[in-house]
């Protein structure tokens, strides 16, 4: 069962500028508005991660992604939606929406329309995409339970949602929209 009233509070958080912490397929994550610079640095620092190498962005639809991404074929955006919504992760070329903070030294972006249940409702209740990056500091192992993800991130976020992760072992595969191949398993 979702906790809505802590989703509403968490979307509302995102849009002020928060930095929150939320379950997703296979570990949890912290995110924030994509178009926010200082919270995506705020994100970064908590990390201990550089900016350079680029963010994931997460989805609840199709049309959320949208603004962020240059379609290279028409095979390649077939590619991505019929994995959508899901557990897969896709790499397309970077619109000049997306900004560079998002894409890194990249001139694409990662995204994902999730089907995590909870996931997907912040980013509806949010209204877009939002970032999703494991909630660990950088190099470390990324954090599989809720206590994990506060030790992590030294409790530096705005809010916590509580969940259930989705099931997956590992991370969501990350493929390249352009041919298929896989860049991350």
């Amino acid at each position: 069962m979702l906790n809505t009233r802590k989703i509403a509070i968490a979307a509302a958080l995102l849009k002020q500028g928060g930095v929150i912490v939320y379950p997703t397929e296979a570990v949890w994550g912290v995110g924030c508005d994509p178009q926010n610079h200082k919270a995506v640095m705020r994100l970064l620092a908590m990390k201990n991660r550089e900016w350079q190498k680029g963010l994931i962005l997460i989805a609840s639809d199709i049309e959320q992604v949208e603004p962020y991404i240059d379609m290279p074929s028409r095979m390649a955006w077939r590619r991505a939606t019929a994995t959508w919504p899901g557990a897969s992760t896709w790499v397309f070329p970077a619109t000049d929406y997306c900004p560079m903070w998002i894409s890194g030294e990249r001139s694409t972006v990662a995204v994902r329309v999730t089907a995590h249940p909870l996931a997907a409702r912040l980013c509806e209740e949010f209204g877009g995409a939002i970032v999703s990056t494991s909630a660990n500091r950088a190099g470390d192992p990324p954090a599989r339970s809720a206590s994990d993800a506060r030790i992590a991130l030294r409790n530096r976020f705005d809010l916590l949602v509580p969940g259930a992760l989705g099931g997956l072992d590992q991370p969501t595969i990350i493929r390249d929209s352009a041919n298929g191949n896989i860049l991350r398993r």
